[in-house]
């Protein structure tokens, strides 16, 4: 096998992922729904049945380390899980130092998007690029930023929030608390929202139908779309509108050679790219005007390849 080895976790609200990793290729991967109920001591012990797993019969010389791909707010300098809203009692948990104790491996802890960013600037639609910002699109926003060819970490590794710039001083209400966040106008979760409103007010719609069978969110709007339906080729309009909109911000603030998109509402990146472009355009000054858009290109493994890159780094 090329290169260093490493194993990589992805700690999710719902999911807890971990695969043995060379570079860009998962070679094992394990998965278990994620014990939110019982804790972070719980959540651990299923830590360590996943790299029990995918690490199997591979030398342990091997292997680099443990890299984790962890929602935030989190200290990546001192490897602690300060609050993850999605999962209770996490709350100042030193993660980083529990598994290295519980393993005896090298770990480091990164948060989701920074860790997505790498793996995409090294193995991904980055790969070349000195700067880059990295925009994960899904459930909320997050992201990381790469600037001057390195990972940009600030106080406390807590860099890259790139969802909870302040887009309006009004509007809805993010789950971080703040008013008016990209992530509150632009995520998956928004679209899902605004796109049941429009099946109340549009029964006789795609989506009017699908809100009559179950629930209606961001998947249902880009599907409808691709079939045809007006309402949510509207949403998805507006939804491009507004990823416009954010990302020129994050264009003026960081000036990037690209902008990489991930998370599940790139699903309908194909509807949204002219929209996006033409936005971005209007809301740039001139200079910043040829940077693009594009979809990332390790899907959802970004966070798992960057993970174990950063791992196999620190080894070095």
């Amino acid at each position: 096998m090329s290169g260093r080895l490493a194993i990589a976790i992805d700690l999710g609200g719902t999911q807890l992922r971990a695969a043995l990793v060379d570079g860009a290729k998962v070679l094992r991967r394990a998965a278990e729904p994620t014990d939110a109920a019982g804790g972070p001591e719980a959540v651990l012990g299923q830590m360590r049945r996943l790299i029990a797993s995918v690490e199997a019969d591979t030398d342990r010389a091997a292997i680099a380390g443990i890299g984790i791909s962890a929602p935030g707010p989190l200290d990546g300098v001192t490897g602690t899980i300060l609050h993850i809203p999605t999962l209770p009692g996490w709350d100042d948990y030193p993660l980083r130092d529990r598994l290295h104790e519980a393993t005896g491996r090298t770990v480091c802890l990164e948060n989701d998007g920074i860790a997505a960013a790498v793996g995409e600037w090294r193995h991904g639609a980055g790969q070349g690029l000195d700067h880059l910002v990295y925009v994960t699109v899904s459930t909320g926003i997050g992201g990381g930023v790469i600037a001057d060819g390195r990972v940009l970490h600030g106080r406390r590794g807590m860099a890259g929030h790139v969802g909870h710039f302040s887009m309006t001083p009004d509007g809805p209400r993010c789950p971080c608390g703040v008013v008016g966040c990209f992530e509150a106008h632009a995520s998956g979760t928004a679209l899902g929202k605004r796109a049941r409103a429009a099946a109340l007010a549009h029964p006789e719609s795609a989506l009017g139908a699908l809100a009559r069978e179950g629930h209606v969110d961001a998947r249902h709007v880009m599907a409808a779309a691709r079939d045809g339906d007006p309402v949510a080729r509207a949403l998805v309009d507006e939804e491009a509108q507004l990823l416009g909109r954010g990302f020129a911000s994050l264009v003026h603030l960081y000036s990037p050679e690209r902008v990489i998109m991930g998370g599940g509402v790139t699903s309908g990146f194909a509807l949204m790219e002219a929209t996006i472009h033409r936005v971005m355009r209007d809301n740039l000054m001139p200079a910043f005007r040829d940077v693009i858009v594009v979809p990332a290109g390790l899907g959802e493994n970004a966070g798992l390849v960057g993970a174990a890159a950063l791992i196999v780094d620190q080894a070095r």
